[in-house]
């Protein structure tokens, strides 16, 4: 049996490993590209396929009430691999989708290398591909090399394509100190694997967070090298003491919130604030600060997270970090297939398109993949409808979602940031005004239902849209 001619992906990442494996789900060969370990990057440790390099948090499981559980959905639905592979590799995090980082990065290497029609290559493409690639999907991500990314500014005529982003330390579960910390998810709920008491929580009195506070601010932190100077940090990723410049009280409001938690240590009180420390690997002897992203120095970061009650002999078995990404003005240089309009041929996929978040990439590679796979199979593929999490999150990477007039100032297009997958992205829905016995919905309870409402509508419409035949594309 002949086979078209193989698409090439470039990038092992979270997007990369996706397209590819919705490629050859496809009956379509693929090679996949990827530079480690012949060439290393400043965050990834290991040449393993999909290795999580910041979290190990695919963030809420919940499909009815959160806007990533349910992309998570949709994903199983379309039978990616990322999705299969973090089922596989859960951990207990409260409502949360977290997975032992080693165990799901060896699945997904270990099926894409048993797949019959896919290839994968070591080795960096420096610059743009080869002339005969007639089809390429770049998933570099965020951690895309120089060469490529001046390749890319080149052929795009862009100015800038790169931000920073930061990684949170990882602590030695044996060396946190539990008479004074305790194990408890917020408002005690159980998400997959979980159990309701899946974090292990660090109380700080009122004193203790404002002495934190005020080290976090003097700390001595990592200096940029002159062409970094004016990169900007994207908002969803900021270092802890970059919030903590934004205000005093920032952090009690955002990764140190206390809401959902009591000490038990203080008669059940809710803390001042607090730090949570997130299950990191299968064997439970790893633990990730939840937020704690940062630019610290090292020897900083020894010292001031020591500060923390319950870690004051914390033992780390890494240390934070910051590192450069790269993303494009996706609106105004890629179609509604992920293809850039100035070369056809290209596509892009994952966080260099401008989309956030480990599963949001993982989906933008799953939507490349099927487009590409479509198109050298000579079938239309359409896109998904505005009203899935898959469709909403194409529509805000590609501009579908803004009029001409609101995505243009003075004749430039509006800037572009990377954002997560939310229920703001999506068109309105139907939503029940009462109760099952009448009584008019307020408040919370109206939220809620407006969010049931999208997730069952995308569910079915999802459903629809991959059941749904293709046709031939026109010649």
């Amino acid at each position: 049996m002949s086979h078209p001619a193989p698409i090439h992906v470039i990038g092992g990442g979270l997007a990369g490993t996706e397209a590819a494996w919705q490629i050859a789900r496809q009956g379509v060969p693929v090679t996949l590209h990827e530079m480690r370990p012949e060439r290393m990057t400043e965050a990834h440790q290991s040449e393993g396929l999909a290795e999580l390099v910041c979290s190990n948090s695919f963030r809420s499981d919940d499909w009815e009430n959160n806007a990533v559980g349910l992309l998570h959905a949709e994903m199983r639905l379309a039978g990616s691999l990322v999705m299969a592979a973090g089922d596989a590799h859960k951990l207990p995090a409260g409502g949360a989708l977290a997975v032992d980082r080693d165990g799901f990065s060896q699945e997904v290497t270990r099926r894409l290398e048993a797949h019959p029609l896919v290839t994968i290559v070591r080795g960096e493409v420096a610059g743009l591909p080869p002339a005969d690639w007639d089809s390429v999907i770049i998933a570099t991500g965020p951690l895309t090399s120089q060469a490529l990314a001046s390749a890319v500014q080149e052929v795009t005529g862009e100015a800038e394509l790169a931000f920073f982003d930061a990684i949170a330390p990882i602590v030695h579960a044996e060396s946190i100190d539990m008479t004074k910390a305790w194990r408890q998810s917020r408002y005690d709920k159980p998400g997959p694997g979980g159990t309701g008491a899946d974090y292990i929580n660090c109380a700080m009195s009122k004193d203790e967070y404002h002495a934190f506070i005020d080290a976090l601010l003097a700390g001595d932190k990592t200096t940029f090298k002159d062409w970094e100077a004016a990169t900007p940090y994207f908002d969803g990723c900021l270092p802890i003491e970059v919030m903590a410049e934004r205000g005093r009280d920032t952090l009690r409001f955002g990764p140190m919130k206390p809401v959902g938690l009591s000490n038990p240590f203080e008669e059940g009180r809710r803390p001042y604030a607090v730090v949570q420390l997130r299950q990191d690997n299968a064997l439970g002897s790893l633990w990730n600060m939840v937020g704690f992203q940062t630019k610290l120095k090292h020897a900083e970061q020894v010292r001031i997270f020591r500060m923390i009650p319950g870690l004051q002999e914390a033992q780390f078995a890494r240390l934070g970090g910051l590192h450069r990404n790269t993303f494009l003005n996706a609106p105004r240089l890629l179609d509604a297939s992920l293809r850039l309009k100035a070369a056809p041929r290209l596509r892009f996929a994952g966080q260099i398109t401008g989309v956030e978040g480990y599963v949001e990439s993982a989906a933008c590679g799953l939507l490349a993949g099927r487009f590409a796979a479509g198109e050298r199979l000579g079938v239309a593929i359409a896109p998904p409808p505005p009203t899935t999490a898959l469709g909403a999150m194409l529509g805000h990477i590609t501009g579908g979602h803004l009029s001409d007039e609101e995505g243009e100032r003075d004749g430039r297009p509006r800037s572009f940031q990377p954002m997560n997958i939310n229920f703001g992205l999506f068109p309105p829905a139907e939503e029940p005004q009462t109760t099952a016995d009448g009584r008019r919905l307020k408040g919370k309870e109206r939220g809620a239902a407006r969010k049931r409402a999208l997730s069952h509508r995308a569910i079915a419409d999802v459903e629809t849209w991959l059941a749904a035949p293709t046709e031939a594309a026109a010649e």
